[in-house]
């Protein structure tokens, strides 16, 4: 391994990790829209009656 790419794995092993906070967000937004979608879809078929 050269002297770059041992620099640049040190570098990156220094830096914190980043949060997942927006991953959070995704998996929030996609489960909350799935339900909202299965209400949607399912209201639908409920008797008027």
């Amino acid at each position: 391994m050269d002297h770059a790419a041992h620099l640049a794995l040190l570098l990156a092993a220094d830096q914190p990790p980043a949060n997942g906070i927006p991953f959070r967000i995704f998996i929030v937004v996609s489960v909350v829209g799935a339900v909202l979608l299965a209400w949607f879809l399912l209201r639908g078929y409920r008797d008027n009656g």
